[in-house]
């Protein structure tokens, strides 16, 4: 099967390193136009865009910041035209072990919640709206395995930002595919990414290897060829679905 993204436009959050570089790789090499967001890693950013074979664009925002976050769809629309897809990667892990001090843990909490769940459903409400006038549009929203089996209790605030994700994404799915809109929720487990790395200094590799039912951990590249499935239109009556890649390490 071969997957042709031409004359489609998709925003990817969190698009400089890890997972969301790989999915913007992937996309372009379909033939998508792709927005990369970023917020700190403009040379990354300006790295992936350079590998990049279809025209692309440099598209910062800070996330944590809801007042940059509210408008920027339409302002990302009003200059680089109709956006088909957006695909919600951006996220962060604080660890913030369950005796920290109470203001320091509702700091992480919260900036986690604005990033990880506030953020990705102001995008997604305004590109609702535009999605709406055209009787299309898609939105893929990239969760986690946690969001079903939990975190350890440094992460808590990770875990349900991550389940919000899945509620939302399917009540987007079920109450706005009519006018054209489907949504579907990604939930990978531990990725190669400097996010889990993190977690691995913590934890060990072993850990992580230890969990899964796969000889090696998934790497990011394992996770985009479903994003631009899902892209494409050729999976839509999926919409509502949460898809598992996460080497067999939660099955539900």
């Amino acid at each position: 099967m071969n997957i042709s993204l031409r004359n489609h436009r998709i925003l990817v959050t969190g698009a400089s390193r890890g997972i969301g570089r790989a999915i913007a790789e992937q996309l372009s090499a379909s033939g998508a136009e792709v927005l990369i967001h970023f917020n700190k890693n403009l040379e990354e950013a300006k790295s992936l865009q350079a590998d990049l074979p279809n025209i692309s664009h440099l598209v910062p925002n800070d996330l944590s910041n809801l007042e940059m976050v509210k408008g920027w769809i339409p302002e990302l629309i009003k200059a680089y035209g109709p956006i088909d897809t957006i695909v919600n990667n951006a996220g962060i892990a604080i660890s913030t072990p369950d005796d920290t001090e109470t203001d320091e843990w509702t700091n992480a909490w919260l900036k986690t919640m604005d990033v990880n769940i506030n953020a990705l459903a102001i995008i997604s409400k305004e590109f609702i709206a535009h999605a709406k006038s055209r009787n299309n549009g898609r939105i893929i929203n990239i969760s986690s395995r946690a969001a079903f089996r939990g975190d350890t209790p440094d992460y808590l605030a990770y875990a349900a930002s991550k389940a919000a994700i899945v509620s939302y994404t399917k009540s987007i799915a079920r109450y706005y595919g009519k006018e054209g809109i489907k949504a579907f929720v990604i939930a990978p487990g531990f990725t190669r990414t400097d996010m889990a790395k993190n977690f691995m200094d913590q934890y060990g590799e072993g850990y992580a290897l230890n969990d899964i039912a796969l000889k090696k951990l998934t790497e990011p590249k394992d996770i985009a060829p479903m994003v631009t499935l899902l892209c494409s239109g050729l999976a839509d009556h999926a919409t509502g679905c949460t898809i598992d890649i996460n080497a067999g390490s939660y099955v539900h």
